[in-house]
């Protein structure tokens, strides 16, 4: 599009319906009306890759590349073409289009399950760097309201209960459409995404999350199960982070928290009043709890407050390929899986194998013969500032905590150290 498209422009699909298309060459003339927009899953936002233009006196519509498109507004449509070159678009829409009008407008919402919970009555547009994306459906009354050109009424209505109440999802949480869908073979199902949830990572359902408002936040995350929500809540943003706890019962941040290493939950935690800390530890188990409230408290910030004991741990004669088939059943809910700690009878921590030396070893070899023997360790007494330092140095993903006879008190993970906001003392 040649005109100037800095600035973020938002429509709704039934403001620009009925749009005049013009030709841009002087002086302008009109060829027809906007009836449909096609669109193409492209990145996290569907693009609006054609212009539907009907034409009057039953000229055959006219299907024009959005690159054509040289200015874009509610009332006009401008498009970058001669007059001696409109019958070369001159087509219907191909089977396998997905017209936003015809296609998406009126289909139903399911929830999580499967229930219909709502209809598309419009569809929510934003104009960016000369592009034109589909950013979400809209499900309020409102949005029917508008489409139906009785805005001047829905403000009027909504205006009593002082704000306007809008319902919508964001697309990065509709599912894909499917590219053979016609305007004769029945609704489009738009599903929320029940069974994607357990595929997605949590630093990508974060992000979807993130996309959402908050109604439709606290439904999808008490979808997710204990664990995975646990994951998901350290992704996301901390001011999302906040408002989304806010909203969840005591007893559900509880169990959320167990899930979680101290340091983490310390860091969650922290955003929180300090009445309803208090009521969430006393949900948790004494020794955790005593835990987190020291780190929460500023108290001598041991690290020993930071460890997990959800790591892997290995006998010394064990094979390599023991080792790996163990290796699946032994993660499973363990915090540190880079690492296998390799401990002696009495706990003692004997070395340390990186995941990457275990793949590559040979299968008959003993762990004892590939571990690393001269392990860099902190001590239970060790400072956060002193785990920090040794971080920085040896950019490990972990480091083990052992006594004073080498017995392996627990695992800090990089990320209590050095992604969360504890204050280090001097």
């Amino acid at each position: 599009m040649g005109a100037d498209n800095s600035a973020e422009l938002v429509f709704f699909l039934s403001q620009v319906m009925g749009a005049k298309v013009m030709l841009a060459n002087k002086p302008p003339g009109k060829i027809g009306t906007l009836s449909d927009l096609t669109m193409v899953e492209k990145g996290k936002l569907p693009e609006v890759s054609q212009i539907v233009v009907s034409r009057p006196f039953g000229d055959p519509p006219l299907l024009v590349p959005w690159e054509k498109v040289s200015s874009f507004t509610l009332k006009e449509v401008m498009m970058d073409l001669e007059e001696e070159d409109i019958e070369k678009y001159a087509a219907e829409p191909p089977e396998e289009a997905i017209l936003l009008k015809d296609h998406i407008l009126d289909k139903k919402v399911l929830d999580t399950e499967d229930r219909e919970v709502e209809i598309v009555y419009d569809i929510k547009l934003a104009m960016r760097g000369g592009r034109l994306y589909l950013t979400d459906v809209d499900l309020s009354k409102y949005g029917l309201l508008r489409r139906m050109h009785m805005k001047g009424l829905a403000d009027f209505i909504y205006s009593l209960a002082d704000k306007i109440r809008a319902e919508t999802i964001s697309w990065t949480y509709v599912q894909p459409i499917p590219t053979s869908i016609s305007s004769f073979k029945g609704d489009v199902r738009l599903n929320v995404l029940k069974e994607k949830l357990a595929e997605m990572r949590p630093v990508d359902l974060a992000d979807v999350l993130e996309e959402m408002d908050h109604e439709q936040r606290v439904m999808v995350f008490n979808e997710l199960d204990t664990e995975r929500a646990s994951d998901t809540l350290e992704e996301i943003d901390p001011r999302v982070q906040r408002d989304l706890v806010y909203s969840l019962k005591k007893e559900k941040v509880a169990k959320l928290v167990d899930e979680m290493t101290p340091g983490q939950a310390a860091d969650l935690l922290s955003a929180l009043p300090w009445s309803d800390t208090k009521i969430i530890l006393k949900l948790l188990e004494p020794e955790k709890a005593k835990k987190i409230k020291s780190i929460l408290e500023k108290q001598e910030e041991n690290i020993v407050n930071f460890t997990t004991s959800r790591f892997m741990k290995f006998s010394p004669e064990k094979t390599v390929k023991q080792a790996r088939s163990e290796y699946q059943r032994q993660a499973k809910g363990k915090v540190v899986v880079m690492y296998l700690y390799v401990m002696g009878e009495e706990g003692e921590l004997l070395g340390v194998i990186d995941i990457k030396e275990l793949l590559q070893a040979d299968d008959a070899a003993l762990l004892k013969d590939i571990m690393i023997n001269e392990v860099i360790t902190l001590k239970p007494d060790s400072t956060l500032k002193e785990a920090s330092a040794m971080f920085a140095r040896y950019s490990f993903r972990a480091i083990p905590v052992v006594d004073e006879k080498k017995k392996l008190v627990g695992v800090i993970p990089y990320r209590d150290v050095m992604n969360l906001t504890h204050h280090f003392k001097e």
